[in-house]
């Protein structure tokens, strides 16, 4: 169990965290900074605790985790799951624990196993883009431990008033997150607690789960709504298809060098492989 000290005296003081963050790593969106970038960003700012939320795998690069700690960074390993079209977001889990989670019948026996030791958010759940949960959420709301701010609001646009409501319902911690996709959109939108005397993971999920938090999520500027609606629907989705167009590219090139180029190159080849193992006649 990773452990970063806390600080002398432990008590009083506020650590912010961001528990919703997507890094180049990912390997469905196409994100423009390092996760070293992120942590550069991260100590300047004063952050603690982090969660790297790559979709559908866990970032598992072990010496980022120890540059996180040696910079006094809590690095949570995490994922955002696709479960029945739904997205949730996981932490402190393994790439074999996710992989065998298909949908929220496995995430509750993962929870069964796991009791506290794992936390598990719902993300933006009831926003119209992003593959949010949506009503689904009352009929799943056992796998959740709590209800995720979304930074995207701006007066009458605000679908986490709905959010407020079935956390406060259920008894469901509210966390604000960033989910950021560009660098500069990190640090704006977090959750602080109260320090504790160690930094774990499991002490960072007491916390949220006694809710003790304060939550920083102010309404975007109209350049900011402008800017994200740009990247949401044109920016971003143009970066994934470029992207997957490269891995395509990628991809094919590796089956060319792996594979003959044709099939007489391929007879050719095993007769010329064959012939190795054949006695030789000499000639007279």
């Amino acid at each position: 169990m990773l452990s970063i000290p806390a600080g002398e005296n432990g008590k009083g003081d506020w650590l912010k965290l961001d528990l919703h963050i997507h890094t180049l790593d990912d390997p469905k969106d196409a994100v423009d900074y390092s996760a070293h970038q992120l942590l550069e960003r991260a100590r300047a700012l004063g952050f603690r605790v982090l969660a790297i939320t790559l979709h559908d795998a866990v970032f598992d690069r072990q010496q980022v985790f120890a540059d996180a700690a040696a910079m006094g960074i809590l690095l949570i390993p995490a994922a955002e799951l696709r479960l029945c079209g739904a997205d949730v977001i996981v932490l402190n889990v393994t790439g074999e624990e996710i992989a065998g989670i298909k949908d929220f019948d496995d995430l509750r026996r993962l929870r069964a196993q796991r009791g506290t030791s794992i936390f598990t958010i719902a993300p933006h759940p009831f926003y119209v883009f992003g593959s949010s949960i949506g009503s689904r959420l009352l009929k799943e709301i056992d796998c959740f431990d709590a209800i995720e701010i979304c930074h995207f609001h701006k007066g009458f646009l605000n679908p986490n008033r709905r959010a407020k409501k079935v956390a406060s319902r259920f008894g469901k911690p509210l966390i604000a997150t960033s989910d950021a996709h560009r660098l500069h959109a990190f640090g704006h939108h977090y959750t602080s607690i109260l320090m504790p005397r160690q930094l774990t993971a499991e002490n960072v999920f007491t916390a949220l789960r006694l809710a003790r938090l304060k939550l920083t999520s102010p309404p975007c500027s109209f350049v900011d709504l402008v800017t994200a609606i740009y990247f949401i629907f044109l920016a971003h989705p143009f970066r994934r298809r470029r992207k997957r167009r490269h891995m395509i590219r990628v991809a094919r090139k590796q089956d060319c060098a792996r594979q003959p180029l044709n099939p007489d190159h391929e007879r050719e080849g095993a007769v010329n492989f064959m012939s190795r193992d054949l006695p030789r006649v000499k000639k007279r």
